[in-house]
């Protein structure tokens, strides 16, 4: 279901797969996150990072009546508190969608699916 928003000019409608890839960008720049993975990983079998492209495969979004609930899904760096890295990444990417779509961010929820080592 894509956002619409009415403005003076006209109607604006932001899909799905922009919101995700949106959020995934925002994952992938905070500190102590390695990748994103799919969000079906064990389904599809295929536990690789997600490139740019592949986003929106890594996150869920959900309309609710507070605003918009985000999972996101990714990999942490070894060596890192966890707690810390997950706080500051649900901070960040509230912080970054609701000053982007101008909407409520109601939780971001994330999913640490494993820990890799960076060499």
């Amino acid at each position: 279901m894509p956002v619409n928003k009415k403005t003076k000019l006209g109607q604006i409608k932001i899909s799905d797969d922009a919101i995700a890839t949106l959020a995934g960008t925002t994952v992938n720049e905070c500190y102590g996150v390695v990748g994103m993975i799919s969000k079906n990983y064990l389904k599809d079998g295929y536990s690789a990072l997600l490139k740019k492209e592949n986003y929106a495969k890594g996150v869920v979004i959900k309309y609710e009546d507070e605003g918009l609930q985000i999972d996101v899904y990714v990999v942490i760096s070894y060596g890192i508190k966890i707690s810390e890295v997950v706080a500051n990444l649900q901070q960040t990417v509230k912080y970054a969608l609701e000053k982007t779509l101008n909407m409520d961010v109601a939780s971001v929820n994330v999913h640490v699916e494993g820990i890799r080592i960076n060499e």
